[in-house]
C-alpha cells in the first residue's frame, strides 16, 4: 500500500503542475496489437495480446497507464480475455547538458494472481539517452526494484531513425541488458546475475494527421546468458503487432 501511495502522490503532483494550464498538456492514447507479450526477454504470452495505454506529460513531468488483455491464454496458463497486468508510471524529464535524463517510479499491478501471491510490485528507474547525430542515439536505463525483488536491472540500447518523408518514421533499435542474480532468480528461475537478454526491432511509424499514427514493428529476442535467463523462460524469439496512437 505505502508502494502505491508513493506512485499516487508522484501522479498527483504532475497533475497539479499541469493544472493551471491543463491546454498547454499533451495527451496521448494508444493501442497495441501484438502476437506476443515479451517482457525483459521473458515470454509472458505467447498468443495474441491488446495493450491499450494514456500518457499525459507537462513542463517534463508525466504520467502513464498502461495493460495487457491477455486474448490467447497461453495454452491454458493464462486466463484469456482478461487485463493481467497494469502498470501506473510517475517520470520527470530533464536536460543535462545535452544529455537527456530521465527519473520515475512504476507499479506493477497483476490483476489475475491469486490472493496469496505478493507479485504487485514497484521499480524505481532513472535514465540517460545522447543524440549522436545522424539520425543515431545511445541509451542506457537502470531500474531498481524496491519491493518484491529488491534488485536490479539494466539496459544499454543504440537506435537510428530516418524520416522518409514528413509524415513516415523508420526506426531500428538494438537493446542489451544485464541483471542481479535474485531478479534472475525471482524472475526467470537463474541461478546467477549476468547479461540477460537482447531484442533486435525494426518499425514503421505513418502519421495519417498530426494527431493520428499507425506503426508497425517486429521483435527478434533471445537470452544471452542461461545462467541469468534459462531457455526454458523464452518461449517467443519472433513476435510484432501494430499500433494506433492518437495525440490531443
Amino acid at each position: 500500500m505505502k508502494r502505491l501511495f508513493s506512485v499516487a502522490a508522484f501522479a498527483a503532483l504532475a497533475m497539479a503542475t499541469t493544472a493551471p494550464q491543463a491546454t498547454a498538456a499533451t495527451a496521448t492514447a494508444a493501442l497495441d496489437a501484438n502476437s506476443a507479450y515479451v517482457w525483459r526477454g521473458l515470454t509472458m504470452n505467447n498468443g495474441f495480446v491488446l495493450q491499450p495505454s494514456m500518457d499525459v506529460s507537462h513542463n517534463g513531468f508525466a504520467f502513464n497507464v498502461w495493460g495487457n488483455y491477455d486474448v490467447d491464454d497461453y495454452d491454458g496458463a493464462l486466463n484469456d480475455n482478461r487485463f493481467s497486468e497494469i502498470d501506473l508510471t510517475g517520470s520527470y524529464a530533464f536536460k543535462l547538458g545535452s544529455v537527456d535524463a530521465s527519473l520515475g517510479i512504476i507499479h506493477y499491478l497483476f490483476p489475475e494472481a491469486s490472493d496469496d501471491a505478493d507479485s504487485n510490485t514497484t521499480e524505481l528507474f532513472a535514465g540517460l539517452s545522447y543524440d549522436l547525430g545522424a539520425g543515431f542515439a545511445i541509451s542506457t536505463k537502470i531500474y531498481y526494484d524496491i519491493d518484491v525483488v529488491s534488485d536490479y536491472y539494466i539496459t544499454a540500447g543504440l537506435g537510428y531513425s530516418y524520416n522518409l518523408n514528413d509524415q513516415t518514421t523508420l526506426g531500428l533499435s538494438a537493446l542489451v541488458s544485464y541483471a542481479g542474480d535474485d531478479f534472475t532468480e525471482y524472475y526467470a528461475g537463474g541461478t546467477d546475475s549476468g547479461f540477460f537478454n537482447y531484442t533486435l526491432t525494426a518499425s514503421v511509424k505513418y502519421m495519417a494527421t498530426e494527431a493520428f499514427g499507425i506503426g508497425a514493428n517486429i521483435n527478434l529476442a533471445d537470452n544471452l546468458d542461461d545462467d541469468a535467463l534459462p531457455d526454458e523462460s523464452v518461449h517467443t524469439n519472433v513476435y510484432g503487432g501494430i499500433s494506433l496512437t492518437y495525440t490531443f
